[in-house]
């Protein structure tokens, strides 16, 4: 692998903007990744070489100027296929959007632009980012699945044919893929990343992600992302302008963790529940196992009810114009969504915030929970992106989220480690991260 592939984000950008990496030489290095293993892993929905070569040479012609450059400059980063853009297509996984540009680019491309990245080309989603699968394959087995909804964002990264992704989470698609594919997926805190622009499934559970090969690296590109945007109403003010710092810093005294064994515990695979055992017991100095709470069960009908209700809204003329050429999984979600009544609805909205004022005391104590990211790894087979499950509850309520791939299951495949912290406050969330990614990597 050549050094461009080998070196971290952060590492790459400094080069590219010394000039010791020229743009268009990195974004060579990736184009032949792509050619090699994307007949494969097929991760990409839209990817012009020509255009991107373009683009890679109008950074490098920008930095000899002498003008300022961006914290991103000249890295190309791959954009899941629901985020809006202007001078390449916006499928949605879909059929009925082939060919389909946006007449504007969404908040996340113009910040990406802004901060001097370029948008390497999209990435395959499931159809309109639910469950019925798209064509990608997991980098580790092309027998199995990368997981979904962010299927190409996780597959492109493990393979090396992107520094970093941007994908989105309604349930379970961004840490999943990233447990499946053994990369690092970060979801912030709700509220952090603007949707203007993107897809929507439902506005009070859906949330941008990113990928990355480690916890720095995230961070390097979320704090370029955060920015409240009048267009989407839930985001908030918050400065993430320290956050690659914080991150490095880490916690300032011993972390301590909380571990469930949930009811959900019992759908995990026996390599997969091994491995979680070895890491609970390596970190039993810092990790307290507990019961769950009690209404945690209540937390996935409820998710369930707000979710297929705001698909059924958002996808309603699909539905009604050409509900024969939807896939199942989607049909079934949006009749169920047709029946749920106004009081299931506003009942499922108002204990999104009672379940986090109750829950939000554990932070006091603990500096985040730890739980497996997914029921083990990859599944076989390509008509199922896999069980959201474990990231269900953290995804209700809000709260940041990172999975990371400290532990392999069966066949030696990747099985990521997710850690949960309170919401916004995500500078501390991923220094406690890196905390964990460099104190206890498997390694056995």
């Amino acid at each position: 692998m050549s050094n461009v592939l080998s070196i971290s984000a952060i590492e790459l950008v400094e080069k590219l903007k010394s000039g010791e990496i020229s743009c268009v030489d990195a974004c060579k290095e990736y184009l032949k990744r792509v050619d090699k293993f994307d007949k494969d892993v097929k991760a990409w929905a839209y990817l012009d070489k020509k255009l991107l070569l373009e683009k890679a040479a109008e950074k490098d012609e920008y930095r000899k100027s002498g003008k300022p450059l961006g914290p991103l400059h000249g890295l190309p980063i791959g954009v899941k296929d629901i985020i809006g853009t202007q001078d390449m297509p916006t499928e949605c996984g879909t059929v009925l959007r082939k060919g389909i540009s946006e007449s504007a680019d969404a908040e996340v491309i113009n910040l990406l632009k802004v901060s001097g990245a370029i948008v390497m080309g999209k990435t395959v989603t499931t159809e309109f980012a639910y469950f019925d699968p798209g064509k990608t394959t997991n980098p580790h087995d092309k027998t199995r699945t990368p997981g979904g909804s962010s299927s190409g964002s996780a597959a492109a990264v493990a393979a090396h044919m992107t520094p970093l992704s941007i994908g989105t989470q309604t349930k379970g698609s961004v840490i999943r893929p990233a447990s499946y594919c053994g990369v690092v997926g970060y979801k912030p805190s709700f509220g952090l990343i603007s949707r203007n622009g993107i897809l929507r499934q439902s506005s009070r559970l859906d949330q941008v992600g990113v990928f990355g090969k480690n916890v720095e690296d995230i961070a390097l590109l979320s704090k370029c992302l955060i920015k409240k945007d009048l267009y989407d109403k839930d985001t908030v003010h918050y400065s993430a302008d320290k956050m690659l710092e914080e991150c490095r810093k880490g916690p300032h005294f011993d972390p301590k963790f909380i571990f469930y064994k949930t009811a959900n515990w019992k759908n995990i695979d026996k390599d997969s529940q091994k491995a979680f055992e070895f890491l609970i017991k390596n970190l039993k100095k810092y990790i307290e196992v507990f019961d769950e709470p009690s209404y945690f069960k209540d937390i996935h009908k409820h998710h369930q009810v707000i979710h297929e209700t705001d698909m059924a809204n958002s996808f309603q003329k699909y539905y009604k114009n050409s509900k024969n050429k939807l896939g199942k999984k989607l049909i079934e979600a949006i009749e169920r969504g047709l029946k749920y009544s106004a009081n299931q609805y506003t009942e499922a909205k108002d204990f999104m915030e009672q379940s986090y004022r109750s829950y939000s005391e554990v932070f006091e104590d603990y500096h985040g929970v730890i739980t497996p990211s997914s029921t083990g790894v990859a599944d076989k087979g390509l008509k199922f992106t896999g069980s959201p499950e474990f990231c269900t509850i953290w995804t209700y309520m809000g709260l940041p989220s990172i999975s990371l791939p400290l532990l392999t299951g069966e066949n030696n495949l990747p099985l990521g480690v997710q850690l949960v912290g309170n919401k916004l406050d995500d500078l501390r969330f991923l220094g406690v991260a890196n905390w964990l990614e460099k104190n206890c990597k498997d390694n056995d």
